[in-house]
């Protein structure tokens, strides 16, 4: 006689999550107990700690069984990695064994790692998985109670959080009930732990550059000797980027819950600041790997990505950005299929101008010859610089300057410009899933982007004139449309674009 059960379960791939059916069937025979279904070592070790956690609530665990358990996976093609599947698989041989109530599991989820004792230990990716379930129609999520509040910002799902097995079995048979997670509260802030940008001593330039990479979304270079502050201004950049909102909110905590790297906060609430070391490999910065899991760039999704000393970066590693700095997204191809993973990041790179840092600088002689300055500076690819919207010098500030207490810019002046200029794109974009000028594609610009008489002439002369891509035209005209709303302009004039364009031909040297 043949008893078969049926759970379900959920399988991240990248950061979203797939339905996956926990099919146990006992039957006559010796002892055995078979996992079937491409499981990786982490799944096929399961057994015991199902055994084990089983024995210790109580009950019979498999190993006591003279019979041959099979617990298949399905759909069996897919790759099942991770240890997500213990809760599922308990649940599945105490029905197929009849050790439990018979309960109506086709609308519930059921994820966690068990401990030998039965206690349930947090997986990752329980937003994915409770937007999965939402989205195939399931009712209810159970998963570890560190996972509750996570998948809890997910809206019209019952979430439970469970401390062990064995109270989600009396819940299971109606004996005790769990009680269903309350909707996550989320407060939206802004990233702490970063200079203030009236922190910032001179360097107006600079300033009103990072201002507008902020309104618009737009990429920016720094290139200046060591010690001018171009670190700061990167890390300042997040003082004047307004909060994000929900949307943004559950695609970081995705993507970080599913990279595994939330911590013990529940979501991510602010925009990330991403500065990977100039020796990480294309791998961690892109993402990707045996397993694929987002890299830095994923991990910066909505936020900044700071590559500092950019010519020190694997050639091979920053011309793999060209592709999700045009899209958006990274595209990891395997054999069997390609993974999407979301990349929409303000890129914020700087470097010197030289190998020793001092070309060009009035106060130090540089000591490189003209060829080490030519092949240091060819490092970085004129496609990648193409991508780039703005390309500013950072000089050496005066003395007189940092001993100036009075800011120049206050913070909360420059917030309020930027929130102002993002309200107007908002409005502009209508129901489009779009943010931000930088994320407009060229058809949408020409459609979108009005110039004014001064503006279109001054285009015809100068732009026919210009070494300009076709991409760098496009970006200049969404840079001075972003220019043009930090000002409360309807139409582009001749001055913001003038003013665009003088960002693409800044650093001549690069």
């Amino acid at each position: 006689m043949s008893n078969v059960s049926k759970v379900y379960a959920a399988e991240l791939d990248g950061i979203e999550a797939k339905l996956i059916e926990v099919e146990t069937d006992i039957n006559v025979g010796l002892h055995s107990f078979n996992i079937v279904g491409l499981a990786d070592k982490a799944l096929s070790e399961a057994k015991e700690r199902v055994n084990s956690a089983l024995k210790n609530i109580g009950v019979k665990a498999p190993s006591k069984e003279n019979r041959r358990i099979v617990v298949n996976l399905a759909p069996a093609d897919i790759k099942k990695a991770g240890s997500q599947y213990d809760l599922a698989i308990a649940l599945g041989y105490l029905m197929a064994s009849g050790q439990i109530k018979d309960f109506d599991s086709e609308k519930k989820i059921f994820v966690g790692e068990l401990s030998l004792g039965g206690q349930l230990r947090p997986v990752n990716g329980a937003l994915s998985i409770a937007r999965l379930a939402r989205r195939l129609g399931f009712s209810e999520v159970f998963l570890p109670k560190d996972n509750a509040e996570e998948a809890a910002i997910i809206p019209d799902i019952n979430v439970y959080g469970v401390d062990n097995l064995h109270d989600l079995i009396l819940h299971l048979e109606e004996r005790e009930q769990l009680k269903i997670q309350p909707a996550t509260a989320i407060e939206f802030k802004k990233a702490g732990d970063f200079p203030d940008f009236s922190e910032i001593k001179g360097q107006e330039h600079a300033k009103r550059a990072l201002t507008i990479a902020a309104a618009g979304g737009h990429n920016i270079i720094m290139m200046g000797p060591p010690g001018t502050g171009k670190t700061m201004l990167a890390q300042a950049l997040n003082s004047i980027l307004p909060a994000p909102n929900l949307d943004e909110v559950i695609e970081m905590t995705q993507i970080y819950s599913a990279a595994g790297v939330l911590g013990d906060q529940p979501y991510i609430n602010y925009r990330p600041f991403r500065s990977p070391h100039h020796s990480a490999s294309p791998v961690a910065v892109v993402g990707g790997g045996s397993t694929p899991k987002p890299g830095e760039i994923s991990l910066a999704h909505r936020g900044v990505l700071f590559l500092d000393e950019l010519p020190e970066f694997r050639r091979d590693l920053l011309e793999s950005l060209r592709q999700p700095l045009e899209s958006g997204k990274v595209v990891v191809s395997r054999a069997k299929g390609s993974l999407h993973l979301p990349a929409k990041f303000i890129l914020v790179a700087a470097m010197n101008p030289c190998p020793c840092g001092y070309y060009r600088d009035p106060e130090n002689h540089c000591k490189c010859g003209a060829h080490e300055v030519f092949r240091y500076e060819k490092k970085v690819s004129g496609p990648l610089l193409d991508r780039i919207d703005l390309q500013i010098d950072v000089p050496r500030v005066k003395i007189e300057q940092l001993r100036n207490t009075k800011n120049v810019s206050e913070s909360e002046g420059v917030v309020k410009k930027v929130l102002a200029a993002r309200a107007i794109q908002k409005e502009r974009f209508g129901k489009q899933k779009l943010i931000t000028n930088s994320e407009m594609s060229s058809k949408l610009a020409d459609k979108l982007i009005d110039l004014d008489k001064s503006a279109e002439d001054f285009a015809k002369e100068f732009f026919d004139k210009s070494l300009l891509s076709a991409r760098g035209y496009y970006r200049v005209l969404k840079v001075a449309r972003t220019i043009a709303d930090l000002e409360g302009a309807e139409k582009v004039a001749e001055g913001h674009l003038a003013e665009a364009f003088g960002y693409r031909v800044k650093t001549t040297s690069v």
